[in-house]
């Protein structure tokens, strides 16, 4: 699936289903949330922390996707395309950080 094919996709989910999007500040609020569930399952994974019980089902994939749904969320609320925005976004990458990361001592 492409990123433009997973904005419509939620986009209708959200038409059908969700029967609309919640507010724009609603759901940076859940993206939030998401990104915290992500960074505690990483954290106990990779981290020094143990598991609580309520965490030990948890998947890694699927706490990923719920903030790619958020933010898939945003992008179709405030009509950004992502495609669009991931490409200038690597343009900005490739002019600014040329030789930012090779000449990174700590990277050697």
């Amino acid at each position: 699936m492409t990123i433009d094919e997973a904005q419509l996709k939620v986009d209708e989910w959200i038409k059908t289903v969700g029967v609309r999007y919640f507010s724009e500040l609603t759901n940076l609020g859940i993206l939030m949330e998401e990104v915290g569930e992500l960074s505690r399952l990483m954290v106990r994974t990779y981290g020094e922390q143990s598991f609580k019980e309520s965490d030990k089902n948890k998947d890694l994939a699927d706490e990923m996707a719920d903030i790619l749904w958020g933010l898939i969320c945003l992008a179709n609320q405030t009509g950004i395309n992502l495609t669009e925005a991931l490409h200038k976004n690597f343009n900005k990458k490739n002019i600014r950080d040329i030789d930012r990361h090779k000449n990174n001592d700590k990277l050697q």
